[in-house]
């Protein structure tokens, strides 16, 4: 149960390739962004926050690929919870989610209101259609973005005057390519322009953002064969401190993983 004075609250409950979910609550709507585990850990972590899956007001999808959707198709037809995508998502899901029904599938095309919120949607360069989000709610904003393989001035101006940011910072470069677990073929694309986010492109993507208003970014979405969470931090404080900015001063960096985050809270 929120107070009033609590206008947003957000909290990772699982970021990375094994599986991603986030939840958003505001006074009036509790709402999941992805959902990459299973129904039953999905209402598993939701519990440890003293959130039942029958409250959830809806689930928004970024994209198709399996850590983000793995648990949707069954939580929503067993609570009866609406799925928002865009129509060009939508067109990857419809042989991935089959239990949901025709009512529960929503559509959008542009910012959409829902109950107390304004949520925007900015399309991000991927392998398939993809998109990150922004949450609003009068001078409040939270943005979270990942799965892209360059930063745009498009995503930049869509998430920009967000006070907290959840930007994907997938793989340390060096790590990537003197690994053996992965083929050329696949470091490629996940290097490429529609694969993810780099530590470094991750961190030029925070100045700008640290310059719009932004003071609480979670690095997000971090592989597990190419980086770590200290690694992560590391190289990016390290990055953003040679052109001034103090990671603790002017901005808290925090790191999500695939366990249960914590609560951010905007008043």
């Amino acid at each position: 149960m929120l107070y009033n004075i609590v206008t947003m609250r957000i909290i990772n409950l699982s970021s990375g390739s094994d599986g991603n979910l986030t939840y958003i609550e505001t006074e009036n709507a509790k709402l999941l962004l992805d959902d990459g585990l299973s129904c039953q850990e999905t209402a598993k972590r939701l519990s440890t926050i003293s959130v039942k899956p029958s409250e959830l007001d809806g689930i928004i999808v970024s994209h198709e690929h399996f850590d983000h959707i793995k648990g949707i198709d069954l939580l929503s037809s067993k609570y009866n919870i609406p799925v928002f995508a865009h129509q060009d998502v939508w067109t990857g899901l419809d042989d991935k989610l089959k239990k949901i029904s025709v009512r529960s599938r929503k559509i959008f095309d542009g910012a959409f209101e829902f109950k107390d919120l304004l949520i925007t949607p900015v399309e991000v360069p991927h392998d398939v259609k993809c998109f990150g989000f922004s949450f609003s709610q009068n001078n409040k904003k939270i943005s979270v973005v990942t799965d892209l393989g360059h930063m745009t001035d498009k995503i930049i101006n869509s998430i920009s005057k967000s006070q907290i940011v959840y930007l994907e910072a997938n793989y340390d470069r060096e790590m990537l390519f003197k690994g053996t677990k992965y083929p050329l073929a696949l470091k490629r694309r996940i290097d490429g322009p529609n694969g993810h986010l780099s530590n470094i492109n991750s961190a030029e993507a925070i100045e700008s953002l640290v310059s719009s208003g932004a003071r609480q970014i979670v690095l997000s979405h971090l592989s597990k064969e190419n980086n770590s969470p200290s690694l992560a931090y590391n190289s990016i404080t390290a990055y953003i401190e040679k052109d001034g900015i103090q990671e603790g001063q002017d901005v808290k960096i925090d790191v999500a993983t695939t366990s249960i985050g914590s609560f951010f809270r905007l008043r």
